[in-house]
């Protein structure tokens, strides 16, 4: 159980999964390998696997405790949910113990005070809801929701259905019902929700995505980066875009914006892809950036 002390709050790292996920040519297009030379972290073990030239992939929730509040960022894949569309297989029918991991960490599903979901897309809002008998039903009853006004508006009446048709059924079964149980609290970039926390423009990923930056006045913070940074790899190379990314170039001048901020502040990069230890700090090398992996303190 990773947790990470920055400031006044505390953030723990709930996995639903880590494996073996895409080739860094297919994930990430225009990859050449020239770029795993640029610092010996991106061959080891955590974040590439040898023996099929893979990256290493975790899928998991950021749990912040602040002010006394329980805050969950992203809510991974859930369980039990049809994904037969070839791009989703990876995703069809899970059965994971992610919310014996939240249960690890001494979170009840009831506990839960914000849902926070950066993006609507398939892995990062899966456990918005758990089966009911035949219908889906909120996860975390007592939790407000915490949407992106615009990224819900992209996935509800906007360009989303359009550009992304496989991620319709995660909207229909992850986001709708939550939004129909009347659990839902809209933002928009610079609203905070919750002391220090504030929710920021990201696009790119999705054109809407938002990230969250967490800052206490006293130099010390963090970002939940959201689709900013799939791998590592992309700290060293912030010119490749995911092949899963809405808008690239947009995607590309988000990724620059993060890495500076980062680097310039101090703040802690919390993504939700890395290997372990799935946390860092970003520093200046040259005329780009280097990423340092920082175990919990």
């Amino acid at each position: 159980m990773k947790t990470f002390k920055v400031g006044s709050a505390s953030v723990t790292r709930i996995e639903e999964v880590l494996e073996v996920g895409f080739a860094p040519s297919f994930l990430l297009p225009g990859f050449e390998e020239e770029v795993l030379s640029r610092d010996t972290i991106l061959t080891s073990p955590n974040f590439l696997d040898a023996e099929t030239g893979r990256v290493r992939s975790s899928i998991h929730s950021w749990l912040i405790r602040l002010d006394g509040l329980t805050i969950l960022v992203d809510t991974c894949s859930g369980n039990g949910k049809a994904r037969a569309l070839p791009l989703f297989q990876r995703f069809h029918m899970l059965d994971f113990p992610y919310l014996d991991n939240l249960a690890a960490a001494g979170v009840a599903p009831e506990d839960v005070d914000i849902v926070f979901c950066t993006h609507l897309h398939i892995d990062h809002v899966g456990w918005n809801t758990r089966a009911e008998g035949d219908r889906w039903v909120p996860t975390f009853p007592n939790a407000k929701y915490v949407f992106g006004k615009a990224e819900l508006a992209h996935w509800t009446t906007g360009e989303g259905p359009r550009v992304f048709p496989e991620n319709v059924a995660v909207i229909e079964d992850s986001v709708l019902p939550v939004l129909e149980a009347g659990r839902v609290d809209l933002v928009e970039p610079g609203d905070e929700i919750a002391p220090g926390l504030t929710v920021e423009a990201a696009p790119g990923h999705t054109i809407t995505q938002l990230i969250l930056r967490y800052d206490d006045g006293a130099g010390n913070g963090f970002v939940c980066s959201a689709d900013c940074l799939h791998q590592p790899i992309q700290v060293y190379a912030p010119e490749l875009s995911s092949c899963f990314c809405e808008a690239p170039e947009r995607a590309v001048e988000t990724r620059h914006r993060l890495l500076a901020h980062c680097a310039d502040t101090g703040a802690l990069l919390l993504p939700m892809h890395f290997g372990p230890p799935h946390a860092g700090y970003v520093v200046r090398s040259g005329d780009g950036y280097a990423f340092k992996p920082v175990d919990p303190r």
